[in-house]
């Protein structure tokens, strides 16, 4: 009870008390805002900025896609970003707790939770992979340089085989090249036929590649080991995790533009195409990649924001990483065109030959151009580390947002203590459901979970939140709240922006999506129909979500008719607020009713009690998970 007691006066149980903190001693808080910052960067920034982003930029005219690309961060981006963060930020709860602010919607946090599952399951796939390639460039010799191995066939043709011949085979190289017949790459047969031992259809499973399960294994292992204390232990991995892969960025940069050619390849990222501003696909891919990029909708950045102390500057916070985010990605393309402009100048061939993006980029075209470098594995080995850390970035916070919303929904102290082998649990299931994409058709069902795991789903996700918080909770309620938490409301720019601008962009990345729809393939290989209805279940899953537990929720609450049981559903609970007593002022002040009041008064002034029933007295009026207070009649 004493022990009970020093927690509820650390934590503001007791107004007035000297001493209080602004901390959640029983939930936790990040040791410093420094890793928060660091968290939310490494989070939000992924393999998607390095494998995606310079792609489309020079798809979609170059250096004119970075002018719809900054408008749609400006008026999307940022302000989505500084919804979520202020929502966890304000409630001190995960995905699924925060929606005390209207019950009814509930729904959406459970289908934050299924998204960041799907995409938790096949990221760490992809960070087992670089793994695997990270452990296999400790050669003297990159094993996919030559064409000289067991796994290659007639048709391979390395570059090193071409760039130290003649002129002449050059030219014949080149020729070849642009033939109907597509040159097989050694880097390219060494991925399918070696490393994947690549199936011909997604339902043909074949064997699981050991090496790959193996790698498998490490990528969890390493995860779960980074957050067994939860953000007390991430937060100081982030130190390391969130910064080298700039530094790892900055040596490939600098080494990329001393090469032959990579002025070419910047020039051919960069150069403006301004008449495609006009077109409709390019305002849609830029949107998306801001959307997709940021990682909204996703829960991660409810959970982060959840466990910063309740007067933290969120505000500057979500400037701050929304424009990190952004800026790295316009510096990797620096990195992967100077290296693909070293190529395509060494083959003889235009630029566009060698781009690619997504898992192509990453374990074919780059790899393949690192061969060319003197002291090629030391280049793969920062390569493939800098992958991995950015892998694990947002694998940790896909984790913990896992983690967190079953924490907090059970919210007792028997499963707060326990947290740790919460974690583990989740891991060890996240590592089985991982297994079947070690398999030799495993690459066909990663590529099917990216493509509609986390795809419209995420952004009816979004939609639904931001018409959630600011049209049936009110958009004045939720701009108080933030002016009781960062003492100043939004700015009006992001108050416009949450009620009418953003909301209209979702829903026009949405239709934009709808309409760019096209069935999944891979190379050559066309999905079944059986495997793209998995894949639209895979999405409908998170979705439906929403309206079953709405149904549940209606059904559950008070009301003579549907219409006032609907009522009560929206309205939030009393639950809902901040988290500790101590900031529940005002409208959130917690009614204190005169027998309880008159029981206290009692019980302190009363000479006769041991110290311990004082202290159980006071830790009699706890403050729950969820920042209320209720009496404990029995205790008392």
């Amino acid at each position: 009870m004493a022990e009970k007691c020093s927690e509820g006066l650390l934590n503001g149980a007791v107004p007035g008390e000297t001493g209080k903190r602004d901390e959640n001693i029983k939930r936790g808080n990040w040791g410093n805002q420094i890793e928060f910052i660091l968290t939310s960067v490494g989070y939000a920034v992924g393999l998607g900025n390095v494998w995606r982003f310079p792609y489309l930029c020079y798809r979609n005219g170059g250096g004119a896609f970075m002018f719809p690309y900054f408008i749609m961060l400006v008026f999307c981006g940022i302000p989505l970003f500084f919804m979520e963060l202020s929502f966890g930020q304000f409630a001190s709860q995960g995905c699924l707790g925060v929606w005390r602010v209207s019950p009814v919607f509930k729904g959406v946090g459970y289908g934050m939770m299924v998204v960041s599952s799907y995409i938790g399951i096949y990221y760490n796939v992809v960070i087992c992979i670089a793994f695997y390639y990270f452990f296999s460039s400790m050669t003297r010799v990159l094993p996919w340089t030559y064409c000289n191995n067991h796994w290659n066939t007639p048709d391979c043709t390395g570059v090193l085989d071409i760039t130290n011949g003649s002129a002449g085979s050059s030219l014949n190289f080149t020729q070849m090249f642009n033939q109907t017949v597509k040159r097989t790459s050694p880097s390219e047969e060494y991925w399918r036929r070696y490393v994947l031992k690549l199936s011909d259809d997604i339902g043909n499973l074949g064997e699981v590649r050991l090496p790959l399960l193996g790698c498998l294994g490490v990528s969890w292992i390493v995860v779960f080991l980074c957050l067994f204390k939860g953000v007390k232990s991430s937060g100081k991995v982030v130190y390391f995790t969130a910064t080298f892969p700039y530094v790892v960025l900055t040596i490939l940069f600098v080494r990329g533009i001393t090469l032959e050619g990579a002025v070419t390849g910047i020039m051919y990222y960069l150069t403006p195409q301004w008449d495609k501003i006009l077109d409709a696909k390019v305002w849609g891919d830029a949107a998306s990649q801001i959307f997709y990029s940021l990682g909204c909708a996703w829960g991660g950045l409810i959970t982060m924001a959840s466990y910063n102390k309740f007067h933290n500057n969120c505000y500057r916070d979500s400037i701050i990483i929304s424009i990190t985010n952004c800026a790295t990605s316009v510096y990797a393309g620096f990195v992967i065109f100077s290296i693909l402009g070293f190529m395509a100048k060494h083959l003889g061939v235009d630029v566009s030959k060698v781009a690619d993006h997504g898992p192509g980029l990453a374990f074919v075209a780059y790899p393949e151009a690192l061969t060319l470098l003197p002291v090629s594995p030391l280049w793969s080995v920062l390569f493939f580390f800098m992958l991995i850390l950015l892998g694990l970035g947002t694998q940790f916070c896909l984790l913990e947002t896992l983690v967190t919303a079953i924490v907090d929904e059970v919210g007792n102290d028997w499963i707060i203590r326990r947290k740790t082998l919460v974690t583990l649990a989740v891991a060890v299931v996240g590592f089985l459901l991982g297994v079947p994409l070690t398999t030799q058709a495993g690459i066909y069902w990663l590529l099917l979970m990216d493509n509609y795991a986390a795809s419209f789903s995420l952004v009816v996700i979004s939609c639904i939140m931001c018409v959630a918080i600011m049209y049936v909770y009110g958009h004045r309620n939720y701009f108080k709240d933030i002016e009781m938490m960062l003492g100043f409301p939004p700015p009006l720019f992001f108050q416009i922006c949450w009620r009418f601008i953003s909301p209209v962009i979702i829903f026009f990345i949405l239709v934009f999506t709808v309409i760019q729809y096209r069935p999944i393939s891979y190379n050559t290989y066309v999905y079944p129909t059986w495997a793209i209805t998995i894949g639209f279940l895979m999405a409908l899953s998170s979705v439906v979500c929403i309206p079953i537990y709405a149904g549940l929720c209606i059904m559950r609450s008070e009301g003579d008719s549907l219409l006032q049981r609907l009522k009560n559903a929206t309205k939030p609970s009393r639950e809902w607020g901040p988290a500790l007593l101590e900031h529940r002022t005002g409208r959130y002040a917690p009614p204190f009713s005169s027998s309880t009041e008159s029981q206290l008064e009692v019980q302190l002034l009363s000479p006769e009690k041991p110290k311990t029933d004082e202290a159980g007295m006071v830790a009699a009026i706890t403050i729950g998970s969820n920042g209320s207070t209720h009496s404990q009649d029995s205790k008392i």
